[in-house]
């Protein structure tokens, strides 16, 4: 039946001139044709397409059969597969390049989850030919091809190991090192019009080309895992890919020191104008330096005058915008990144004025959160030895500085405590023969000896919550009583010690008194009805302690959290007790 409508489509379009034919003939030899192909007649339609008669309706509708065409060809079924695969074949040869881009595209758009990366790989080369045949104005054409292919493959799952990457369960690799092959005759159009100063064409084009290795760069490069693999001689798929993109940005001009500047000395954009965030999207750029200054790739492209500070410097808007993301692989590029950047610079080295640069202290709370709030503990881990690293590379107006901004702007008394543990070694630095200097003793150092020295809230203070951060301002305290003599007072810790009684010991006994009394009426409480018996007793509650809240607690939990809160309390008597006893025997007479 369907064999019959299109001999007759056929028949009488044979008897139409060429352009005449009219939308609804069209239609019916779209319809008839996909109806041949799914009941199995794919010879018949070979016949049919190939026949020298039929030559001009082919030319004209032959690509509305890239659909059915494709679809069954993706089945691979023995027995219509090579009929399907020589008429589409013929089609492509025939048809007009214009309309089989958009037909070609259509199919890459409309490819089902689970033939993405089949779609892909069968399409490509037909695409490419039809692109080919624009002659030079296919830049537009070139550009909306290769955004549709990149759009469908961000669908792909992308590696998580370097097991998964050599199976390829989902065709990404396999899509990628097809890309490669498909923008080359593009990329080398480009690169010889350079060689020839063609602007224009191969201006748009160049573009085009550029706004592709930038998105290709964001996803599936920056997603991926791109470390070389140990003792093998062949780089694995993906990182193959991030090498080839960096070698095409070469081969169209693009200067890598100019794209990782590009954002630090542009003209202010204006509003509404999006072109030049399309060109060159930060993620992209952060990729980019990634690849060059972690993995090593295309470094040998990177000039060598720039000083490990200015590439720091610059580096650090790309550490910004991969650390305040959340997937792992982003967050472990950015930590990287980071590292690399420091290792580049000399320990001591950093002067203060970079700290006037936004991101310089703004880079360092995105590390804050990803050491306090990252579920990955390795993540976790390595923030934190990035962030000592970070500080060991300022020298000691730097630290001075930098370690009074950090402590004004946590809020984490884990971090704070740790910054007063570096604080507390560089000035026993400072105090060791041959080491002083005026940042970390005598006046320069008392204002943030007094920003230690303090309570965030005065009594009100949460002791529980605060815990790190006041141990560490106590152990500091009583250091510098011990160490620093007072006929020396290389601190001046002995000059202000009546200000710091005043503003943080007496404030701390009285928190501390306000603290235990609370938690001692709690204790109390629940000793009371638990001798009334179980009828006085909730069953569960919500506790808060530390400024968290725990559900579901039991009255045993309950207090043994309230519990637990007297130990810490006793702990923070016990070393202010000390405090006391070595200023009372020092101020004696």
């Amino acid at each position: 039946m369907a064999l019959h409508q299109l001999h007759d489509v056929i028949r009488r379009c044979q008897a139409i001139p060429d352009d005449g034919f009219k939308a609804e003939d069209y239609d019916q030899f779209q319809m008839a044709g996909r109806s041949c192909l799914e009941e199995g007649k794919t010879a018949e339609v070979l016949d049919i397409v190939t026949d020298e008669k039929n030559k001009e309706i082919v030319k004209s509708m032959g690509w509305n059969l890239l659909g059915p065409l494709v679809k069954i060809v993706l089945k691979k079924e023995a027995e219509s597969l090579q009929h399907c695969l020589t008429t589409l074949k013929h089609v492509l040869e025939v048809c007009s390049p214009k309309e089989l881009l958009v037909g070609l595209l259509e199919q890459i758009e409309d490819a089902d989850v689970d033939n993405i990366a089949e779609t892909i790989i069968l399409l490509l080369q037909p695409l490419q030919t039809a692109l080919l045949k624009l002659g030079k104005k296919k830049a537009s054409s070139l550009g909306m091809s290769l955004s549709t292919v990149l759009n469908q493959i961000s669908q792909l799952p992308v590696p998580y190991t370097k097991e998964q990457e050599e199976e390829d369960v989902y065709g990404l690799c396999q899509c990628c090192a097809a890309l490669i092959e498909f923008v080359k005759p593009f990329v080398d159009e480009v690169d010889r019009g350079r060689e020839s100063k063609a602007i224009v064409a191969e201006n748009e084009q160049r573009i085009e080309l550029l706004k592709f290795c930038m998105k290709s760069l964001g996803n599936p490069v920056l997603q991926s895992q791109l470390d070389k693999i140990p003792d093998s001689a062949e780089d694995p798929p993906l990182r193959h890919f991030a090498t080839e993109i960096l070698v095409i940005l070469s081969c169209i001009g693009e200067s890598f020191p100019a794209l990782l500047l590009h954002h630090l000395v542009k003209k202010k954009a204006e509003p509404g104008f999006l072109e030049e965030d399309v060109k060159y999207p930060k993620e992209s750029l952060a990729c980019l330096s990634y690849l060059l200054f972690v993995q090593h790739i295309g470094i040998e492209r990177f000039p060598t005058v720039f000083s490990p500070v200015f590439i720091l410097q610059f580096n650090m808007q790309y550490i910004e915008v991969l650390l305040k993301r959340s997937e792992e692989s982003m967050l472990s590029k950015g930590l990287e990144l980071y590292e690399k950047s420091l290792q580049r610079t000399e320990d001591n080295s950093l002067p203060m004025q970079l700290l006037e640069v936004k991101c310089f202290l703004s880079v360092p709370q995105d590390l804050v959160t990803v050491m306090t709030l990252c579920p990955i503990q390795h993540l976790r881990t390595e923030a934190l030895a990035v962030f000592q690293l970070y500080m060991d590379k300022f020298d000691t107006e730097g630290k001075h500085k930098l370690f009074g901004c950090l402590l004004k702007i946590n809020q984490h008394a884990g971090v704070q405590g740790y910054i007063i543990k570096n604080i507390k070694n560089q000035i026993d630095f400072s105090l060791k023969p041959g080491n002083s200097n005026v940042w970390f003793s005598g006046p320069q150092l008392l204002p943030l000896l007094h920003l230690v020295l303090s309570l965030p809230e005065g009594p009100e203070t949460d002791l529980l919550q605060n815990f790190d951060r006041i141990m560490g301002s106590l152990n500091l305290l009583r250091y510098l009583l011990i160490r620093d003599k007072e006929w020396d007072n290389h601190t001046g810790i002995w000059t202000e010690l009546y200000k710091i009684e005043e503003n943080f010991l007496k404030l701390l006994h009285t928190g501390l008194k306000m603290s235990k009394a609370h938690y001692e009426a709690e204790i109390k409480n629940m000793e009371e009805n638990r001798r009334r018996g179980p009828k006085e007793s909730k069953g569960v509650c919500t506790l808060t302690v530390g400024g968290e809240k725990l559900s579901n607690v039991t009255p045993e939990m309950h207090l043994q959290v309230l519990q637990s809160a007297m130990f810490t309390f006793d702990l923070i008597e016990s070393v202010l007790a000390r405090i006391e006893e070595i200023i009372e025997v020092k101020v004696k007479p």
